[in-house]
């Protein structure tokens, strides 16, 4: 079994990316084999709206049929059994990065399809359980009503399971006072890290040993994708 993590902040070291390791320890500790990837080190773009993994000649590719050095990166997330991925909170969403790995990921097994049953069908043909972990200089009470939620619906609808951890309010700087950020409370962001941090370590190791019981579940046939049927009026214009 392999659980990988994806690092999507630009720092190896600091709070994404110790929380990946986390999970990824939380994993080995449940028996998988792991393997931590940086985005920061790869150079590499979003969707380049080529379509090829749309055509009917090349329909039954799922990975990006662009080469670029995210191509080896994506073929070893699709081989995995389960996957997680990292980013720090910038102005709300995740990093440019994650954002364009989502996309090089998703497009090319997602469909502009609709089955006889009138679902859109997925090109992937196993569960693979996934894990958002997201971590931010806000407060919990900052990141109500974001639209964060979306990427955890769309994990769920294409690899059949997901979920998402959030650490809130996180330490950004080892010393605060080499840099303009009187925003903060340095001695609050000093304690809380103490305080809190260990515990969002120790709920990540929980989350990756919990994606390998789930992958678990995936290869016995238990934990199955959810169908997305597309709506009756949607699908009446299709008959037009």
């Amino acid at each position: 079994m392999k659980v990988i993590a994806i690092n999507g902040s630009p720092r190896k070291r600091w709070n994404t990316a110790q929380l990946c390791q986390a999970a990824l320890e939380g994993a080995a500790q449940a028996g998988a084999e792991t393997e931590l990837i940086h985005l920061e080190t790869m150079k590499f773009k979003g969707c380049m709206s080529c379509y090829a993994c749309h055509s009917k000649k090349k329909y039954n590719t799922t990975v990006c049929y662009y080469q670029d050095e995210l191509t080896e990166t994506l073929q070893k997330c699709i081989a995995a059994d389960a996957i997680i991925i990292g980013s720090p909170i910038y102005y709300g969403f995740a990093t440019g990065d994650v954002r364009a790995f989502m996309e090089r990921l998703m497009f090319p097994i997602d469909t502009y399809e609709v089955d006889d049953e009138g679902c859109r069908p997925i090109k992937l043909d196993k569960v693979i359980p996934t894990a958002m972990i997201y971590t931010m200089n806000a407060g919990e009470e900052h990141m109500r009503n974001n639209a964060l939620g979306m990427n955890e619906g769309e994990l769920r609808r294409m690899f059949g399971y997901s979920e998402s951890y959030f650490a809130y309010d996180t330490c950004q700087f080892n010393d605060y006072d080499l840099y303009a950020a009187n925003l903060f409370n340095k001695e609050h962001k000093y304690a809380r890290r103490e305080k809190q941090f260990p515990i969002d370590l120790d709920q990540c190791r929980q989350l990756g040993a919990r994606l390998v019981e789930k992958a678990k579940e995936a290869q016995a046939g238990v934990l199955k994708r959810e169908k997305l049927r597309m709506p009756e009026e949607f699908l009446k214009t299709l008959k037009r």
